[in-house]
């Protein structure tokens, strides 16, 4: 009988998407330290790579982030979200995501998100697909 290995947790090791439909999976997620890694690893990709990742919220973003190389998508997968976009006109526009939802970030916008408490969840999660490369961080 063959043995059976245990599959890749995607909330704690990201996927890499890259060219030649390429899917690589990530060392384990440490803190905002790992991007840096991650974008070494990946730079003969450029722009056209994707960081695929699974994150879990309590509490709402303490930063806002950019993206320029690309879209980013956002899948809502529990609990509910506002995302908050700033674009680069200065406009600000709010999207309200519950499970099952998504929105796209488009390049240079900037973006944060707030937790919405509801009698069902405290908190939520999401997946991001995203053009990592160039990200931007900037306290919120």
């Amino acid at each position: 009988m063959k043995e059976i290995r245990a599959g890749h947790r995607l909330a704690e090791s990201p996927v890499h998407l890259g060219l030649g439909a390429r899917a690589v999976a990530e060392p384990a997620f440490t803190g905002m330290e790992w991007y840096a890694g991650y974008v070494a690893r990946h730079a003969d990709d450029g722009k056209e790579g994707r960081l695929v990742s699974l994150f879990r919220f309590a509490e709402s973003w303490d930063s806002w982030e950019m993206h320029p190389a690309g879209d980013e998508v956002v899948l809502c997968l529990s609990g509910e979200i506002v995302l908050h976009q700033e674009f680069p006109d200065g406009r600000l526009e709010l999207v309200r995501l519950a499970p099952g939802d998504y929105a796209i970030n488009p390049p240079g916008v900037w973006h944060t998100a707030d937790i919405v408490a509801t009698d069902a969840a405290d908190e939520a999660s999401a997946l991001f697909i995203t053009a990592g490369v160039g990200t931007e961080h900037r306290a919120r």
